[in-house]
């Protein structure tokens, strides 16, 4: 015990808290500290893929232009996109959009919506507070805001998290705290909100702490959507709100952003990040692969670069302002 020593004959309480109590804390506090730094620069040595510096501690969701050869990373506290483009040296990011109209806000979940070449950012209050929810169009090439949608509801607790768009421009951001999908129109006018009690597949506070959160859709007319603690993963159809659970082999749970990488294999961010396949349009699927890379980081959006899957992290490191942070190149050990 820390603290406590053996008494030698004559030695008074203080001298023996004093001795070999304190050489005992001091050894075992270095073990362990040197224990956990192999631990992270183990980790740190799985990332692979892109380190770049950034404000802030953390960033939310990293996407690839492919358009624009770089990645579009949402700043988190810093409410705003930033640019990452890949090239030797050190690579920073840059800021593209910075709204003023949602300065204090968090951008979290963002999408790169390439036909209609816009960047949709879902916005969300900064904790504790959880009323202020919008979603934000902005032109692809220059930043330009296209629309600002207000999306919360007079006097209730909301927290927008993740973001897609159909092929028709229609726009899609999931609440993790109100276990529902708001719907917006290619021009920013709030059309519908998908709240089904289906989303609540397990009963308790433990399971549904983060709801639906990650969001994709589907070129065959669906949304895909992740429930983030219940590990469930959704169907839903996009005209009605009508949801059905697709009945997965292998854990979803602790899931967060999602990509396709094509009609029937889906990427699930989250701890770890997973590989899932479908032969049946997403009625069953299979988890069949597993990627864990820089766990201490927090895995949390992934996007496909080249037909390989990037999963960003939402935690930098570093003692000055500029923090580093990982898109890690996953590579996927079969299950």
């Amino acid at each position: 015990m820390c603290g406590r020593g053996r008494r030698r004959p004559g030695a008074s309480d203080a001298t023996v808290a004093g001795s070999g109590g304190r050489g005992f804390c001091a050894t075992t506090l270095a073990v362990v500290a040197v224990a956990a730094a192999a631990a992270v620069a183990f980790l740190e040595s799985t990332a692979g893929g892109i380190a770049y510096a950034g404000d802030g501690w953390f960033h939310e969701c990293a996407k690839w232009d492919a358009e624009g050869g770089r990645f579009l990373v949402s700043t988190f506290f810093g409410a705003g996109v930033a640019e990452v483009r890949v090239g030797a040296g050190t690579v920073e990011e840059r800021v593209v959009v910075a709204d003023p109209d949602v300065a204090g806000k968090m951008s979290v979940g963002l999408a790169v919506d390439a036909p209609m070449r816009r960047i949709l950012v879902a916005y969300a209050d900064r904790p504790p507070r959880f009323g202020y929810a919008a979603v934000g169009a902005y032109d692809l090439g220059s930043g330009r805001r296209i629309f600002l949608a207000r999306l919360d509801g007079p006097g209730e607790s909301s927290f927008a998290d993740d973001v897609a768009a159909d092929e028709n421009g229609n726009v899609y951001v999931t609440d993790v705290m109100g276990n529902k999908i708001w719907k917006v129109s290619p021009d920013g006018e709030p059309l519908l909100v998908f709240k089904n009690a289906t989303f609540a597949q397990r009963p308790g506070t433990l399971d549904n702490l983060i709801g639906v959160n990650g969001i994709i859709y589907h070129p065959n007319g669906y949304l895909l959507v992740i429930h983030t603690t219940g590990g469930d993963l959704f169907k839903v159809d996009p005209q009605t709100g009508a949801v059905s659970v697709v009945k997965v082999l292998g854990s979803l749970k602790r899931g967060d952003g999602l990509v396709l990488l094509s009609p029937t294999r889906l990427a699930v961010a989250g701890m770890p990040t997973r590989l899932v396949d479908s032969s049946d349009d997403w009625q069953t699927a299979r988890v069949t692969g597993r990627y864990v890379g820089p766990a201490h980081r927090f895995a949390s959006s992934a996007t496909v670069k080249d037909g390989d899957v990037y999963v960003n992290h939402i935690i930098g490191f570093g003692l000055g302002r500029k923090k580093t942070h990982v898109i890690a190149k996953a590579v996927f050990a079969p299950l």
